[in-house]
């Protein structure tokens, strides 16, 4: 069941859904959702349902499912749920992925048409590099001509 609190986390507590541990955490640059383990047929549905909840308007989203050892070809549904979530509230997102869902990811095209990255840091980098270049962006289209 997703009831099952494995340790304490402050915030959101991870939860076991069938063979896959998920959690979620909100940072300042980004919500990030964790998901390891398998993911399958069995649970993609729940995984979906419980990661596309955190996509949220105006924070930037990323998944991290660089610890997922098992990707089924039907869990690929997943990414293309957090795409249009994304893209329904306006954020970017990003998937850290492990082997097993690039390989996953091959066989629909290419890894990086899914906003591929290779760790959590380096998605929140790339989020904050963007609010920076928004923030210079912010003085000149205020000044008058």
């Amino acid at each position: 069941m997703t009831d099952n609190v494995h340790g304490f986390r402050y915030g959101n507590p991870a939860q076991a859904c069938d063979l896959a541990q998920m959690s979620a955490l909100c940072r300042q640059l980004a919500t990030v959702v964790s998901i390891s383990g398998v993911l399958d047929d069995t649970n993609v549905a729940r995984a979906t349902e419980y990661a596309t909840r955190y996509v949220l308007c105006e924070k930037p989203f990323v998944l991290d499912l660089g610890d997922v050892e098992e990707f089924s070809d039907s869990a690929i549904a997943l990414l293309y749920a957090i795409d249009d979530a994304s893209f329904d509230e306006g954020v970017e997102w990003a998937v850290v992925a492990s082997p097993a869902v690039l390989d996953a990811m091959r066989h629909y095209g290419n890894p990086a048409d899914f906003h591929t990255v290779d760790s959590v840091p380096d998605a929140l980098h790339h989020f904050a590099d963007a609010t920076a270049a928004r923030r210079r962006l912010l003085p000149m289209l205020a000044k008058t001509a």
